[in-house]
């Protein structure tokens, strides 16, 4: 008799167990669940990736290898900054500039061929963006002058994407 009551006093506090476990189970997992969406929706907010969503440059993401084509501007641009404030010294930029087009964008047939023929407008809208900055300003904005070259090219362009990216390399400032 003693064997059997054991038996069921284990046996109950079996289930007791198992129930307070799944009790436990619900409750963590729908607090995880609301933890997660506040955490997804600050990083919104803000604007972080959390590698689930896409965020700035989403367009280059999104256009696959084997369709980027680049073209880089052949020489080194120099472009003079702008004077910085209680500062008499020149200063200068030194950059390599290269542009990533799509060549399977609906444009890219209409304008790709003649791109090397616009060397000259590329660079004027690269040094006219580059010398309204002062080299302070240059080198922690490099991403905004990216952004604003992009913007005017395109614009040249009609508002085409087609030229999707702008890329610097080799820049230097003195």
């Amino acid at each position: 008799m003693k064997k059997n009551l054991l038996g069921i006093l284990i046996l109950g506090l079996t289930f007791v167990n198992i129930v307070i476990s799944g009790f436990t189970l619900f409750t963590v997992m729908t607090t995880n669940q609301k933890t997660a969406k506040v955490v997804s929706d600050v990083a919104n907010a803000i604007s972080i990736d959390l590698g689930t969503g896409s965020s700035e440059g989403e367009v280059a993401e999104a256009v696959p290898i084997e369709d980027i084509e680049t073209y880089s501007i052949p020489d080194k641009m120099t472009v003079a900054l702008k004077p910085s404030a209680g500062d008499d010294e020149a200063h200068f930029c030194m950059v390599t500039v290269f542009f990533s087009i799509n060549t399977k964008h609906k444009d890219y047939k209409k304008y790709g061929a003649t791109i090397s023929d616009k060397e000259n407008l590329f660079r004027s809208i690269i040094n006219d963006v580059i010398c309204q900055y002062t080299v302070e300003d240059a080198r922690v904005s490099q991403d905004e002058m990216k952004k604003e070259i992009l913007k005017k090219v395109q614009e040249k362009y009609s508002g085409s994407d087609f030229i999707f990216d702008v890329s610097f390399s080799d820049i230097v400032f003195q």
